[in-house]
């Protein structure tokens, strides 16, 4: 009996052993944790402050506003739109959530495109949808659907679209310039973005705004030298006749002789910069300034100006152009249509290649290749357009007399419609060269003496007599006196210079008496049949229209009063 007593107060004793042990364990554990709460919310705040700020509180980008840009008057050509993108946060979201087919119609994709967004739980950020309309993002916000997010963004558009596609450019999907002038003055444009703190819930929603920690900081804006109006008129005369003649491409520089400014640069094929689902790198790229082609005829200008240059020549000289063709070396150079023995006046008017390599051989090499370094082929015009070429001049210690006359007539080098157009504009005054621009100046920017001033004011009254009696004269602008040139080139190809394939060009500069405007058109590859490759039928038409147009919209005074009293007085009369 005792012992068995024994047994039990000695099992009692290891029972009431564990039981203070536990008790102990726990009381130990029950003032540790109610020492570090102590710790935690008196000695040691700030870390818990810190743990929640880190739950709660996020620094995110207020983004900048892109910079306008905008035409010579200020009217917008890109500018910055509000937008919102919806994101989502996979961890936060379901693939079962029955609303997502409803989310998936608001934003336009497939619903399974979602729901396998959803299953990539490694991420926490990821873009459904960019640049939707604040209405649309409301909508969704309206479902409340958990992991679905928002962000305040910029989109850029373009009010005039095709019109100055290509000389302003466009932006990609984070504002940031890929061409045009959206590109080459990103730096410019783009602003600088801002930062704040935020306070979240635990589904990720913005519900406070806490502190502005950076100010967003806008970009500037970018004036143009480029006249609206002018260039709509451009655009649309271009566009009809490349459509008319189903030629491949066209461009068109409009200029402001005074000031070097470029008031219109248009091509054709364009394209929409607020639709570019569908577009292709022929359509992008600005052929004004980054197509080369040989420009033929209208190079004749710069040919006779280096001969009245020599002072071996002056406007009224006899050149012998019979019997239509000339020899050289073993080459056979012929006019289109003989003309015996003309005067150097004439043989710009005619546009005689005979007569020009007549006049070109008998001088040194460097007199026209000189002149044509001097007026800016073979280098960038100062545009700053990215992209530029800088065309082709061939540099030569010793030149074959064949590929000399070639060069005289316009073949053997490359030019682009701009250079062509900055290079018209030394005979419209006076002799200097005026940098061109595609930002607004105002005022001449430094001219450099290029010409004799005589010799370019003899090639402006002889031009204007290409347009008067010549090959020009469907670019005659009624009520003004216009001087311009025709070119007609062969197409280079794989065999040689194809016969059926050319480029028509007209250069041209107006009013005469005070000029005011230089305009180049190109139309490159015209399809129709007949004669109208030539650029007289092709080119000088389209011309006449921009010109008149543009002289009328800068108030221009016309210098062929004449023709107005006569139209005037007919009128009465009927």
């Amino acid at each position: 009996m005792l012992e068995e007593l024994s047994s039990k107060e000695k099992k009692n004793e290891g029972y009431r052993w564990r039981y203070f042990s536990v008790l102990t364990v726990l009381v130990v554990l029950g003032g540790i944790l109610v020492w570090r709460m102590i710790d935690l919310t008196v000695h040691d705040r700030k870390f818990l402050e810190k743990q929640g700020n880190a739950r709660s509180l996020r620094t995110v980008d207020i983004p900048a506003y892109r910079g306008m840009i905008t035409d010579r008057f200020g009217a917008p050509l890109a500018v910055s739109t509000p937008v919102e993108a919806v994101w989502m946060n996979p961890k936060e979201a379901d693939a079962a959530d029955k609303r997502l087919p409803e989310l998936a119609q608001s934003l336009g994709i497939p619903v399974s495109r979602i729901k396998a967004r959803i299953n990539e739980k490694n991420k926490e950020f990821i873009y459904l949808k960019r640049g939707l309309e604040p209405m649309q993002t409301e909508k969704i916000k309206a479902m409340g659907i958990p992991g679905i997010h928002f962000q305040s963004e910029f989109k850029r558009y373009y009010p005039d679209g095709e019109v100055t596609a290509q000389i302003v450019g466009f932006t990609n999907i984070d504002d940031q310039g890929q061409e045009g002038l959206e590109l080459a003055y990103n730096g410019w444009l783009k602003g600088e973005a801002g930062k704040k703190r935020v306070l979240k819930d635990r589904l990720g929603h913005v519900i406070a705004d806490v502190q502005r920690l950076k100010e967003p900081k806008p970009g500037r804006n970018l004036t143009l030298s480029i006249d609206r109006s002018i260039q709509y008129i451009a655009y649309r005369e271009l566009k009809k006749t490349v459509s008319e003649l189903k030629a491949r491409s066209g461009s068109v520089v409009v200029l402001d002789a005074k000031t070097g400014e470029i008031l219109a640069m248009v091509n054709q094929p364009s394209f929409n910069p607020n639709n570019r689902v569908e577009i292709s790198p022929a359509r992008i790229r600005n052929r004004a300034l980054t197509d080369m082609f040989e420009p033929g005829s209208v190079m004749k200008a710069f040919s006779i100006a280096s001969g009245l240059d020599s002072q071996k020549y002056q406007p009224d000289t006899l050149i012998d152009t019979t019997p239509g063709k000339i020899h050289v070396g073993s080459h056979l150079i012929s006019d289109d249509h003989p003309a015996g023995v003309i005067t150097v006046t004439q043989v710009l008017q005619k546009s005689s290649n005979v007569g020009v390599s007549k006049m070109t051989l008998s001088l040194p090499p460097e007199q026209l290749v000189g002149l044509l370094r001097r007026v800016g082929f073979g280098d960038r015009t100062n545009s700053g357009f990215p992209g530029e070429s800088p065309g082709f001049l061939p540099v030569r210690k010793v030149w074959s007399p064949f590929v000399l006359s070639t060069l005289a007539f316009g073949y053997g080098l490359s030019v682009s419609t701009l250079q062509l157009a900055q290079a018209y504009s030394v005979f419209a005054n006076h002799g200097e060269l005026i940098p061109v621009s595609l930002l607004l100046t105002r005022q001449k920017s430094a001219a450099q003496r290029v010409m004799d001033p005589e010799v370019a004011d003899e090639m402006l009254l002889m031009l204007e007599s290409v347009v008067e009696g010549g090959t020009g004269s469907q670019a005659k602008v009624k009520g003004y006196r216009v001087a311009g040139k025709t070119g007609t080139a062969r197409i280079a190809g794989k065999g040689g210079y194809a016969k059926d394939r050319h480029t028509a060009t007209f250069a041209g500069i107006a009013p005469v008496s005070a000029p005011r405007l230089v305009v180049v058109v190109v139309i490159d590859d015209p399809k129709i049949g007949g004669l109208y490759y030539y650029a007289g039928t092709a080119a000088a038409p389209t011309f006449s229209r921009i010109m008149a147009a543009s002289l009328r919209l800068l108030d221009v005074p016309p210098d062929k009063v004449e023709e107005i009293q006569e139209e005037t007085h007919a009128k009465q009369l009927h």
